[in-house]
């Protein structure tokens, strides 16, 4: 990572620094360094000069030129940094030398990856068909991912399957009760309708909502009836979830279904150490009378209250046993994250589902492979920030606090739909409304499969030649980045159109400017070329080519970035530009045609482009196609 190597020497000369000047060695110090949006100002800068003027009591300039001293001296450094510059109020820009960094010799190594991850995401209801929501939670999940694999973690991907939850008891119901005759390709489909016409008796005739319970206390004992058609229903609609997941690149390593965290006695054995603290406990009184409270509180805090602060306190705190028994959401959560950590003196047992991927079975085989995190990483909507958090609070009453340190929660704003792609789906548009939101109960939404197959037709009235990539990728890959490159607070207003733009930023963009790469990297070939080889002068001489090798250059430090960060649209950004500042070179610099020195460097920085955005399409779970 050429900045982290930087941020080192920069680093080690402020020290040296303050050592001469007899001042006190700084603490904890943030070295920004940067590439400038200008290219005369440099390939990278630093304001560190500034950052040091109060400590040192000098003029940024003067302390900027020391430095510049500093690092001339510095054989590694100077041999990188071909010119140094001091600059107005006291940046020091730094011009690089290309041809000795396209030898990789200072490349820093990264730091240590740090022991096992376990990204949670997709985790849907297995009552029905996905939707476009779900699917901007998978694409988040996989790439992150792929990009702390890339950076050398181990990764451990979980698909969590609420099995005994309110949305599968309702579908449950639905079978049972509500009639429906209509033709469906697939059962999740068949199960979308029903579940939006249980729900409309629900809102009809609210007494109806006791067959909920009835078959939420059947789901959690097993061994009957219900239990084994719930069971059926899930594990036929996880099958299609998978099928639409495999399409757009998505796996996972383990399904930990909801139902053996129970049955196995995980919340049992979390239950009891609950009990042992003081913020847990059970309701004596009141609206929660019976219910089992994890208090928002901190344990054992002496500090007198007001009425009204208590009481809202108290809404805050969380039900994790219901009074009729019936475990929440969190409850469950809670004793599943203190396996993930390894700390329950439990484990569950093993099934192969399907091929590559394993599942949480009663009666299958024991394993060491799975669980034992250091960091775990969840991905669900920002609507999940409370439970979320109760959590992290459960870990950290049990005195688990650097466990609950590790707990992240990547944190996305919801998917919907634009008043185009609304009116498309037969939603009234007339409130004018910028957005238009999905709503499972009530049966409006896009489903991931139909999606996917309106995608494939877009994409094929709109290209000329289907001889390249076949256009149902094309569309996969187009609803994949669409759906990452947003930031991940940002609500997503879903059109069709836009997603399949091949200018702009979109997935067919970057995908159409790597296909070029690799179309003249063919023609190279074909001409009897042996390909690319390393140039004998490697600094850039067009501005083009500069601005291309120097993005190039920052591709480790942005993927390590990203996996600091959680965040897929960093890669999203840089690959956006990578791929303009290809075609701008491209469309600025003779390649084929150049003079033979010329040609050379050229086709090495087009083999160059082709490796890194490779990279970068790889990460974000996106093909690289030698031909559109």
């Amino acid at each position: 990572m050429l900045i982290e190597w930087m941020r080192t020497r920069i680093a080690e000369s402020v020290l040296k620094l303050h050592e001469e000047c007899g001042a006190e060695r700084p603490g904890e110090l943030k070295i920004n360094v940067e590439q400038p949006v200008h290219l005369e100002h440099g390939d990278y800068s630093t304001n560190i000069a500034m950052q040091l003027a109060k400590t040192l009591r000098k003029p940024p300039l003067h302390i900027a030129g020391l430095l510049k001293s500093k690092l001339e001296s510095n054989s590694d450094f100077s041999a990188l940094a071909r010119l140094i510059e001091v600059a107005p109020p006291g940046f020091l820009n730094m011009h690089i030398n290309w041809n000795v960094w396209a030898r990789g010799e200072f490349h820093s190594p990264a730091a240590s990856p740090g022991g096992k991850a376990i990204i949670e995401h997709t985790s849907i209801n297995p009552n029905k068909s996905a939707h476009i929501g779900h699917l901007r939670n998978s694409c988040i999940g996989d790439t992150l991912a792929r990009i702390l694999k890339k950076t050398g973690r181990e990764v451990e991907v979980h698909n969590y399957i609420d099995d005994l939850g309110n949305q599968l008891a309702d579908t449950v119901v639905g079978l049972l009760h509500v009639p429906l005759n209509k033709d469906h390709a697939r059962f999740g489909d068949f199960c979308w309708d029903i579940y939006s016409g249980v729900n409309r008796e629900y809102t009809a005739d609210p007494v109806k909502l006791g067959e909920r319970t009835n078959v939420l206390h059947a789901l959690e004992e097993g061994g009957n009836g219900l239990s084994w058609i719930g069971l059926l229903v899930a594990e036929r609609i996880v099958r299609e979830h998978l099928e639409e997941m495999t399409a757009f690149g998505i796996d996972y390593d383990l399904l930990v279904w909801e139902s053996q965290i129970v049955r196995e006695g995980f919340w049992e054995a979390a239950f009891k150490l609950l009990k042992d603290t003081s913020s847990f406990e059970q309701e004596k009184y009141g609206k929660l009378e019976g219910c089992w409270v994890l208090r928002q509180s901190a344990a054992g805090t002496e500090e007198t209250l007001t009425e009204e602060a208590s009481e809202q306190q108290h809404q805050m705190d969380k039900v994790l046993v219901r009074s009729n028994g019936i475990l929440t959401y969190t409850a469950k959560d809670i004793a599943y994250h203190l396996w993930k950590f390894g700390l329950l003196d439990k484990d569950f047992s093993y099934q192969p589902f399907s091929d590559g991927l394993w599942s949480t079975h009663h009666g299958g085989t024991t394993s060491s492979a799975y669980g034992k995190a250091e960091t775990v990483i969840n991905v669900i909507d920002y609507r999940q920030q409370y439970p979320q958090a109760m959590v992290k609070q459960a870990l950290e009453v049990l005195g688990y606090t650097e466990q609950a340190d590790k707990l992240r929660h990547v944190s996305y704003g919801v998917v919907s739909l634009s008043p185009a792609a609304a009116e498309e789906l037969g939603i009234d548009v007339s409130s004018g409304k910028s957005s238009y939101a999905m709503s499972g109960r009530q049966g409006v939404g896009i489903k991931i499969a139909d999606l996917l197959d309106r995608m494939e037709g877009i994409i094929d009235e709109k290209r000329s030649d289907a001889t390249g990539l076949s256009s149902r990728m094309i569309g996969a890959a187009a609803i994949r980045y669409y759906l990452l490159r947003f930031a991940l607070s940002t609500e997503v207003v879903f059109d069709l159109q836009q997603a399949t733009e091949v200018t702009g930023n979109t997935g067919v963009y970057l995908m159409y400017a790597y296909a070029r790469a690799a179309n003249i990297m063919a023609k190279t070939a074909a001409n009897g070329s042996s390909g690319p080889v390393f140039p004998a002068e490697a600094q850039p001489k067009e501005n083009a080519e500069l601005a291309l090798i120097r993005h190039i250059a920052s591709w480790q430090d942005t993927l390590h970035a990203a996996a600091r960060e959680l965040s897929p649209t960093i890669v999203c950004n840089y690959a956006y530009e990578l791929a303009s500042l290809f075609n701008n070179f491209y469309a600025a610099c003779p390649i084929l045609k150049a003079d033979e020195d010329t040609r050379t460097y050229r086709l090495w920085l087009v083999s160059l482009f082709r490796q890194t955005m490779g990279e970068a399409l790889d990460a974000l779970g996106l093909p690289a196609p030698t031909r559109m």
